[in-house]
């Protein structure tokens, strides 16, 4: 039987990239879109009484348990649609690697080929808000770990530089429309 892949697209980039700002832009356009879920996992905690840091006291446990929540949220996303997700699986490669994991439990649950295309989101300038608790220097290699966690899965990663977002949108779906 011919595996059919989906008709996915993922927005990466690290923290302050303008990923969260794209899918709201794309969701208002009418697309499909599966949301970070480690943000709706951080909101959620936080709305139950939890603190940023007890939520991500034990990174490796929270990344462990992101990877997971992703895992399941793909089984669930329709495959025949258009879908653009804000950070896939792969993703999980470089945040793993950032808190000293081994990245093969990552490596070995991602499928080449996946994903219709991946866009990287360039950094923006870098704000805190209170689901990050990256620094800058964290931010930097996780752009960089992002890009390479893609690229070494065979990916072509699609840069998507600094604009005003209507440009950033643009962009994304005139590569879309190209296959």
């Amino acid at each position: 039987m011919k595996k059919i892949t989906p008709n996915w697209y993922v927005i990466t980039g690290g923290p302050s990239s303008g990923k969260t700002t794209v899918i709201n832009e794309l969701v208002r356009l009418g697309y499909l879109a599966a949301p970070d879920v480690a943000r709706d996992y951080i909101s959620q905690e936080i709305a139950n009484g939890r603190s940023l840091k007890e939520i991500r006291g034990n990174e490796a446990e929270f990344q462990r348990k992101v990877l997971k929540m992703k895992i399941e949220r793909e089984k669930k996303i329709p495959k025949n649609k258009i879908v653009f997700l804000d950070n896939a699986v792969p993703c999980s490669i470089a945040y793993y690697q950032i808190c000293g994991l081994n990245p093969q439990e990552v490596i070995k649950v991602c499928e080449k080929g996946r994903y219709k295309k991946i866009f990287f989101l360039e950094q923006l300038s870098f704000e805190k808000d209170y689901a990050r608790s990256e620094n800058i220097e964290i931010v930097n290699n996780l752009n960089r770990l992002l890009k390479e966690s893609y690229e070494n899965l065979g990916y072509k990663v699609i840069n998507i530089p600094v604009t005003p977002i209507k440009n950033r949108i643009q962009r994304i779906l005139t590569k879309i429309n190209k296959n």
